[in-house]
């Protein structure tokens, strides 16, 4: 990056969760932000709508650019004309139960997705730094908690196998091409933005429909399930410290702390003042076929050298979630 110049990066997945906040966290750096968009992800784009619709942004400083991830010669032809100084992968397939009726496509996605894009960058020069988003998935039933960076990788879900398979390939090309690569092995994040498809969105905007009157039952798979949820601006804030660190390597981060399902409605049912056992039944459909046991991390290599801790605590983030989904599903239903 030549003196005094913007710095530059690309993000796959740019219209997902993670994304729209790193799209944010990089434009307040002073960054100019390159995003991969998919043509068929044109309904998701509202995590973005605030960006784009910002004159002095878009267009300026975030620029969209279509692209599939297996579409290898637009992807090529994208880095080289815009020459990143980062690239944050992000994009996939991020739903583990959707892995197990769709486990040909997470794989292609997830597990070649990232190493078609290693091998576009292996050519390109200068080469940016990388960051892959991995995830807490990869090591499956471990025989110890919390996890580390060091603790055996050992998937149990389609999902599990397709990300450790990229997470070792970057470990991979980082030590055999002199890669400046990281893994960001993030436990679950969540936020206002996270896809209705997952437990705790689901969660919260049930939660907000039946305050308001518009639903009646919440049905649920395992509520004694446990996670190591955080907030996803705080994790995006951690991959962009990897890539500012002196040198690459990977990095569990975590709050460090477990919850479990009934935790999370217990919060958010008491976000509107209601009792989650009066609206709450269980459905054995929302089991998975395999479940992982107790993930929870220790992000004490993060902490220690990146300086990063999670900001925003467990009850914060289940009543942040809360409040938007009221929020928002009152104005939608506002006559």
């Amino acid at each position: 990056m030549a003196a005094n110049s913007m710095p530059s990066a690309l993000i796959t997945g740019i219209t997902g969760q993670d994304g729209s906040y790193l799209a944010e966290l990089l434009l307040s750096k002073g960054y100019q932000v390159h995003g991969i968009v998919r043509r068929s992800s044109n309904t998701v784009r509202q995590r973005l709508d605030h960006l784009t619709a910002d004159a002095e942004i878009y267009d300026k400083r975030l620029f969209l650019h279509y692209a599939e991830l297996d579409d290898i010669t637009t992807v090529r032809r994208l880095l080289t004309k815009v020459r990143p100084d980062e690239v944050y992968h992000l994009a996939g397939q991020t739903h583990v139960g959707a892995s197990f009726e769709i486990p040909e496509s997470t794989c292609d996605f997830t597990a070649m997705g990232t190493l078609r894009l290693l091998e576009i960058l292996r050519d390109i020069e200068p080469r940016p730094k990388v960051l892959h988003a991995s995830s807490s998935e990869i090591f499956g039933r471990p025989l110890a908690a919390p996890q580390s960076e060091a603790t055996p990788i050992n998937p149990v879900t389609p999902y599990g196998v397709a990300k450790a398979f990229a997470t070792q390939m970057v470990r991979v090309y980082r030590e055999a091409f002199d890669f400046f690569a990281c893994n960001a092995i993030c436990y679950n994040h969540e936020s206002p933005r996270r896809g209705e498809s997952f437990v705790t969105r689901k969660i919260t905007r049930s939660v907000a429909k039946i305050k308001l009157g518009l639903q009646d039952r919440l049905l649920l798979g395992n509520v004694d399930a446990r996670r190591d949820w955080g907030f996803a601006g705080d994790y995006v804030d951690a991959m962009w410290r990897m890539l500012q660190h002196d040198s690459a390597d990977d990095f569990v981060i975590a709050t460090g702390q477990d919850h479990s399902v009934k935790e999370f409605l217990e919060i958010a049912f008491d976000e509107v003042g209601l009792d989650w056992n009066d609206f709450v039944g269980i459905d054995p459909r929302y089991f998975r076929p395999t479940d992982v046991d107790l993930l929870v991390g220790d992000s004490s290599h993060a902490r220690d050298c990146l300086g990063w801790k999670p900001q925003t605590d467990f009850p914060a983030l289940v009543r942040m979630m809360v409040r938007s989904d009221l929020a928002a599903i009152a104005k939608e239903t506002a006559v």
